[in-house]
């Protein structure tokens, strides 16, 4: 499985970095991808963060899941960024994974994704889950679509997301690894 993991100016830099960590543990092939036409992207705390490659160069054939990181303004760049855009469309109705964390299930539900599914989001988001029955659960997996709340869930969405690509065992196995006993997994 690959998963593509979208890096915008403004993002929430932990909720990427620790999903990306998680995966990769789980042996997950995990591209991080900047939407401007700059490796480095620089995120809402000041941290900057070196992409393996820009949107303009993205295989898109080769992913199996699209992931967004949220943070401000990073969800709204997203949003902006017609590309990704166009491709969250295309992978949800073709039954690809879609993921976002924090603000940025906000992006799946402007595209109408959301529609009919079960999500999860940052509080007082749930108003941009257009179409969606909205949860309060940490992680939400429904179908193809995988929402988790804000930062203190990334370490659970990544071991969700690397269960449902390397298998339950591999992730429990990382999950142990590091030492994580009070995950909501």
């Amino acid at each position: 499985m690959n998963v593509f993991a979208f890096v915008a100016p403004g993002l929430e830099e932990v909720e990427c970095l620790a999903v990306v960590d998680v995966l990769r543990r789980c042996g997950v092939n995990v591209t991080m991808i900047s939407i401007t036409q700059e490796r480095t992207v620089t995120g809402s705390h000041n941290i900057s963060i070196v992409t393996d490659c820009v949107i303009s160069e993205a295989d898109w054939s080769a992913a199996d899941c699209l992931f967004l990181p949220g943070g401000l303004p990073g969800t709204t760049n997203l949003s902006e960024c017609q590309l990704l855009c166009e491709k969250l469309k295309e992978f949800a109705a073709c039954g690809k994974y879609v993921s976002a964390i924090c603000a940025a299930p906000s992006v799946l539900g402007q595209l109408g994704i959301l529609n009919g599914k079960k999500a999860t989001c940052y509080p007082g988001w749930e108003h941009t889950l257009i179409g969606a029955s909205c949860q309060r659960d940490g992680v939400v997996t429904d179908g193809n679509v995988i929402t988790a709340r804000g930062l203190g869930y990334a370490l659970d969405l990544g071991l969700e997301l690397g269960a449902l690509f390397a298998g339950r065992e591999v992730s429990d196995a990382v999950k142990q690894g590091i030492q994580y006993e009070n995950g909501s997994l």
